[in-house]
C-alpha cells in the first residue's frame, strides 16, 4: 500500500530539508512558527495543514501539488540555486 498524504507530505519536507541543507528551525523562521511545531509536524503527532503545504511550497519555490505528491516530486522541483553546495554539512544555516 502507498504512502498516505500526513506520510507524503512530511516526506517531501524532510526530502526538501536535507536536499537544501535547511534545518527545521530556518524552515520554522520562514514560516512564523517555532521549531517544535515543525518538529511536531514531521514527526506527525501534528498534521501540516494545506495552508502550512501552501506556505512550505512557497518558501522553497515550488507548486504545492508537487509537495503533495511526495519526496521525489517534490525535490525534482527544488531549483538548483536553492540546493546544498556538495560538500556542504546538512542544517547548516545560509541566508536565502
Amino acid at each position: 500500500m502507498g504512502m498516505s498524504l500526513d506520510e507524503r507530505v512530511r516526506s517531501a519536507v524532510a526530502a526538501l530539508l536535507h536536499l537544501s541543507g535547511e534545518s527545521q528551525t530556518g524552515l520554522a523562521a520562514a514560516l512564523g512558527v517555532s521549531q517544535a511545531q515543525v518538529s511536531r509536524r514531521q514527526s506527525g503527532t501534528a498534521a501540516w495543514s494545506l495552508a502550512d503545504c501552501e506556505a512550505v511550497a512557497a518558501h522553497y519555490g515550488i507548486d504545492v501539488l508537487d509537495l503533495l505528491s511526495g519526496p521525489t516530486r517534490a525535490v525534482e522541483s527544488l531549483r538548483a540555486e536553492r540546493r546544498r553546495a556538495p560538500g556542504r554539512r546538512a542544517g547548516a544555516g545560509r541566508a536565502l
